[in-house]
């Protein structure tokens, strides 16, 4: 079983991650990002999209309700749809499902967020981010078992039947244990790892699970640490081997599972 998490950042190939997916002969689960078509409709909708940075240095976008309302409308909405239609096309029975449909992912809304902001700390109180902690793999494996095939879009819902923006890499390492996979493919718009963000020549093509903070605090910036940290999660939970590859290029699925990217073991 593999689960593939594709990013939604701009620069990422879609259709070659879904012409790619439907080539392949293992059982999949999809789970998909959108953040680049939410920046540009947000900004549409005169929202504009607010990052925040934590006291510990992670990067996330601050989800009021009118934020999480946008949210809702653009992952499980359009892109979703698209990516379902688009697999249907190619003839893979997709269904789309967002963390909230049969509480498919489920966690606990943070009560207060605490970022820095000009150098600042604060605390914001009216967020709906929270973190997922489990994923309902009776469902997913209902639909597997009759032949479909799940996409996945955040958000998850909460304990309290909220609906809730959660962090797509993480999510997709607690599905990756729910369906007992043992590889997660974490699909961005870069080589994979980069010793140096700007120098796509620096790929680090191999860290070990006891490597991974120090990666962390080290070489990466911006939303690699969030991978970085799913694919620390993912193995923690069981899976054995998360690939962090390139989704620019064709044949992202193929190419990381031979080992193109960054291979991250236990």
């Amino acid at each position: 079983m593999i689960v593939v998490k594709t990013g939604g950042s701009r620069g990422i190939n879609l259709d070659y991650v879904l012409e790619d997916l439907a080539r392949q002969r293992e059982p999949l689960v999809l789970v998909h990002g959108a953040s680049d078509e939410l920046n540009q409709i947000s900004e549409l909708l005169g929202n504009p999209p607010r990052m925040v940075t934590s006291p510990s240095g992670y990067t996330s976008r601050y989800t009021d309700a009118e934020t999480l309302d946008i949210f809702n409308m653009v992952y499980c909405g359009k892109v979703n749809t698209r990516i379902v239609e688009k697999l249907q096309f190619l003839g893979v029975n997709a269904v789309g499902l967002s963390g909230v449909d049969g509480r498919l992912l489920e966690g606990r809304r943070k009560p207060t967020l605490r970022i820095v902001e000009e150098g600042k700390k604060k605390v914001l109180r009216d967020d709906y981010t929270g973190r997922v902690e489990k994923a309902n793999g009776a469902l997913l494996f209902t639909l597997l078992d009759n032949g479909y095939f799940p996409v996945i879009s955040p958000p998850a819902i909460s304990y309290g039947g909220e609906a809730i923006n959660v962090d797509g890499d993480r999510a997709a390492a607690v599905i990756a244990n729910a369906v007992s996979a043992d590889r997660l493919i974490i699909l961005s718009n870069t080589p994979g790892f980069l010793e140096d963000v700007d120098e796509e020549g620096s790929l680090i093509p191999r860290l070990v699970r006891d490597e991974i903070d120090g990666a962390i605090d080290i070489h990466a910036k911006g939303r690699m640490k969030k991978k970085l940290l799913g694919a620390k999660e993912a193995l923690d939970l069981g899976v054995g081997t998360v690939i962090l590859g390139d989704g620019r290029v064709p044949h992202p699925i193929a190419s990381a599972l031979r080992g193109e990217g960054t291979v991250i073991t236990k």
